[in-house]
This record gives structure tokens, C-alpha cells and sequence, in this order.
């Protein structure tokens, strides 16, 4: 299977990528090697980590960096940035549609039972809406390329993306690495994305919010998978990092602990999943959450971001439909498409994916993190058996789609560059406009041959650039 090599073409380099490689080439192997590991010595120092759970071993792993980054034309971002705004767009009518008049059911475009049946649905939700109409505030768009001009969308992740800080970390890493670099290649800047997401967080406080609004990430605690990123952004932004102990209610607002008393807060980032949200409301088990902060949302007295019950927009099967709810909601056909995908729930789907597991990447509809999932043609004929036994007794549970061939980038290797597998999270922030960060997180799958980019299955991240031209 042929792939796409983003870095060359032929026995030469493609044009975002001339600078870069003339400069490459001017370097001592050795030196590069040595700043390779002076990386890893500053995401170890910083402390930039992510927890592994149920692994007994190195439960804290710092996620592998490559220094050579991945490299975007102006040409190419723009019509990406085009895509990405349409389906941002789409998702947040879609959000308030479906939690409100529901008016793409009553056209027929998307099945009533994918909402009625779907966990993620939250019918606390009808019929509130959220400060500023926003649904989905901060947005982490996956995608993929097999071409030149193919790009494809893998997934959306509207409820609480996570990535960002090692996009801001990764930039800062090579800058500081690579100060030369940057004089010779001009890079379009990322790191403005906590002020631009403090603005933008801002801009959806309750309308009884006079002046500058408290804003506040809410962080399941230290614990947590993603804690670094939370500790970071709240120290970027220059917002309180808070727990669910800090909070609770006082005269109808959400309040926060301090020294001086409790508090009011106007505007809430949460990292906390909806379930454990709000013990009166959702878990009643959850000590993560704040006890009637959902009255208070529907109220209008507080702004959370990104909203309870977004999560539906990250169901795969939702995904699957997402071609019908762009064009339902802007009236174009999506300038970016989706990846072919089979619902298992259809029958027929159901049939061609168990004919053609070792072709296929079968997914959760509520996975994630690469886990529960089946890459065909990289697994064993017993475990295709046993996963088709799972897609028999619970096909509801499982979309497919086929093995693509996706763009390879660089990555310096002790025996010099070699091609890996990578995938691109934009990421958006939506209030009382479109706001879209230059570049993104890159993942690249470091094991030879991988499709599996994801940090927890041995993937790595790059620096992304996008050029100035």
C-alpha cells in the first residue's frame, strides 16, 4: 500500500518542507541526536507526564517528543481552517437542536433511536440553553491525510479534549532547542492559544455577569490522566484550578474556597465528565463534581465549558452521520469528508464487517484512547474470532472503517530519518466567534508500521508548524 510521505516527494522535498530540509542537512547528525535528548530532559524537568491507568509499571510516562516537526503549508492550513469551521458550525446547532425542537429527527436525516439510545444523550439538557448559545466552547477536530489533497476527519472530540498543552510545550521545546531555526523558517505562533482561549471563555459569561468574568478549570484531581494539562492551562490563562471540595453553592452561584471566603464564579472549565458533574443530578456516588451546580447552569447563573451532554457529539455512530448534519444545519456539503464507516447496528454493515475484519478497524462508538478497539490487519486470526463474538452480542456498540493509508512524516531515529504514521488535533475554541490555533497536535505512531498514534498505546507527539506565506 502506497503511502503519502508529507516531507518528499520523489528524490526531493515538497515545497513546506525546502527550508527545513536544506537546514537538516547542514547539521551534524550527532548534534541532532543530542538535542533529541536534551528534549526528553525538558518535558522530564517540566514534568510533563500522563498517567497510565491499570498498569501496576510506570504509571507516569512522559510521552515521546520528535524534533522534527510536521510541516503545513499556508495553502493547506486555509482550506483546512475552511472544513474545520463548517463542522464546528454544524456541531453546535446540532447540539442545540437536538436539546431543543429536534428538528433534524422530524426531517428524517438521522434516526430518532441514535439520540433516544444513546447514554451520552442527557435529557436534563432539553430545553436549556447555555450562556452565548455554545455548546461545545473547545473543540478537538482528528485528522488524517492519504494525499496530497485527501484529508479526512476521524473523529470529534466536543466534550473535553485534551493535547493542548503538549502542542504549547512542544512549540516551546523546539524553539528553545532551535532558536535558528526559526529564524530561517516563519512560523505561524501558537503560543497565544491561553490567552485566546481565556478570551474566548470569557466571551460566553451568564448575562448577569457585569465587568470581568472568574473563571475557573475544574480538575478531577491530581490523579487524573490529563492533571498537567489542567495545571497548566489554569496557570496560562491565569484562572483558579480548582477541585469539586473548593466549590459549592451559595445564593444560587457557584462559589470557590479562598482565604477571604467563598467566591462566585462566572465561568466554568470543566475536565470533570458529565456523569460525575453533579451528585444531585447525574452519580450520585461522585465526590468530583459540585452538588447543585446543574440548577445553577440552568438558572443561566453560570457558564460551563464545554456544556453537559455534548458528549453525544463524540459518538462514533453520530460521526457516521455527520456528512447529513453539515449539510443539515450550513446547507453545503462538507468541505471535509468523514472516513467510510459501517454502523454494525444495520444488519448488512453488521455482515460486511465480520466478512471483512481483516481489512477493517472496528471502534467502539464510546471508545477512545485507541482502546476496544481491532486494527484487522494487524491482529491475529483468534483475535479477530473474539472480537467478532463481541460485534455478534453487542453490534450496536461498534462502527468500521477501512485500514486507510495514512500520510507518513520523519522522525529522527539513531539510523537517521525514517517514515511514521501520523494524525493532526486542531484545536477550536467557539464563543462569539470561530477561533482556530495555527497548527495543532501532531501524533505519530513511533512503532515501524503502527497506525496507533495514541500517547497511551506507544505513540509520541511533533511540533506542527504552519508557514507564513
Amino acid at each position: 500500500m502506497a503511502m503519502f510521505d508529507e516531507m518528499r516527494l520523489g528524490d526531493r522535498a515538497r515545497q513546506p518542507y525546502e527550508a527545513y530540509e536544506n537546514w537538516f542537512h547542514s547539521q551534524d547528525p550527532a548534534r541532532l541526536n543530542e538535542k533529541s535528548q536534551d528534549a526528553e530532559k525538558v518535558f522530564r524537568r517540566t514534568g510533563i507526564t500522563f498517567a497510565v491507568y491499570g498498569e501496576a509499571e510506570a504509571a507516569e510516562r512522559l510521552i515521546p517528543f520528535d524534533i522534527v516537526p510536521r510541516i503545513l503549508s499556508g495553502k493547506e492550513w486555509r482550506r483546512l481552517v475552511q472544513g474545520i469551521e463548517q463542522r464546528v458550525q454544524a456541531l453546535n446547532a446540532f447540539l442545540y437542536d437536538i436539546y431543543h425542537r429536534q428538528e433534524i429527527l422530524r426531517a428524517g436525516r438521522i434516526p430518532k433511536e441514535i439520540i433516544a439510545c444513546n447514554e451520552a444523550f442527557l435529557p436534563e439538557m432539553i430545553g436549556v440553553r447555555p450562556p452565548g448559545g455554545v455548546y461545545t466552547h473547545i473543540i478537538g477536530v482528528d485528522i488524517v491525510r492519504t494525499a496530497e489533497d485527501e484529508f479526512y476527519v476521524l473523529e470529534d472530540n466536543a466534550r473535553t479534549p485534551s493535547g493542548v498543552s503538549y502542542m504549547l510545550e512542544n512549540r516551546e521545546t523546539m524553539m528553545q532547542l532551535f532558536p535558528e531555526l526559526f529564524q530561517k523558517v516563519k512560523v505561524l505562533p501558537v503560543e497565544n492559544y491561553p490567552q485566546l482561549l481565556r478570551d474566548s471563555l470569557a466571551a460566553v459569561r451568564p448575562a448577569n455577569c457585569d465587568g470581568s468574568p472568574s473563571i475557573a478549570v475544574l480538575t478531577p484531581g491530581s490523579f487524573n490522566s490529563a492533571y498537567f494539562e489542567h495545571a497548566f492551562l489554569a496557570d496560562q490563562m491565569g484562572a483558579e484550578l480548582v477541585e469539586g471540595q473548593d466549590l459549592r453553592v451559595v445564593d444560587g452561584r457557584v462559589a470557590m474556597r479562598t482565604t477571604q471566603g467563598y467566591k462566585s464564579i462566572d465561568v466554568l472549565y470543566r475536565r470533570v465528565d458529565d456523569d460525575f458533574l453533579d451528585p444531585l443530578t447525574f452519580n450520585p456516588d461522585s465526590i468530583l463534581g459540585v452538588p447543585g451546580i446543574m440548577d445553577v447552569y440552568r438558572a443561566g447563573n453560570i457558564a460551563i465549558a464545554n456544556a453537559p451532554g455534548t458528549g453525544i457529539a463524540d459518538d462514533k455512530a453520530i460521526y457516521s452521520y455527520m456528512p447529513e448534519i453539515v449539510e443539515f444545519y450550513t446547507g453545503r456539503k462538507a468541505i471535509l469528508r468523514n472516513v467510510p464507516t459501517w454502523r454494525c447496528s444495520e444488519p448488512a454493515s453488521l455482515s460486511h464487517v465480520l466478512d471483512n475484519l481483516h481489512e477493517l478497524v472496528v471502534k467502539e462508538v464510546h471508545g477512545s484512547g485507541g482502546y476496544g478497539m481491532l486494527v484487522g490487519p494487524a491482529a491475529s486470526a483468534k483475535e479477530r474470532e473474539a472480537f467478532a463474538a463481541k460485534l455478534r452480542a453487542r453490534p450496536a456498540n461498534y462502527i468500521a472503517q477501512p485500514t486507510l493509508s495514512l500520510s507518513t512524516c520523519p522522525v529522527l531515529t539513531e539510523k537517521g530519518l525514517a517514515p511514521r504514521h501520523v494524525d493532526l488535533r486542531p484545536f477550536v475554541l467557539v464563543s462569539d466567534r470561530i477561533r482556530t490555533v495555527p497548527g495543532g497536535l501532531t501524533r505519530v505512531a513511533l512503532k515501524e508500521g503502527s497506525l496507533v498514534v495514541n500517547s497511551s498505546q506507544g505513540g509520541g507527539t511533533k511540533d506542527t508548524w504552519v508557514l507564513d506565506d
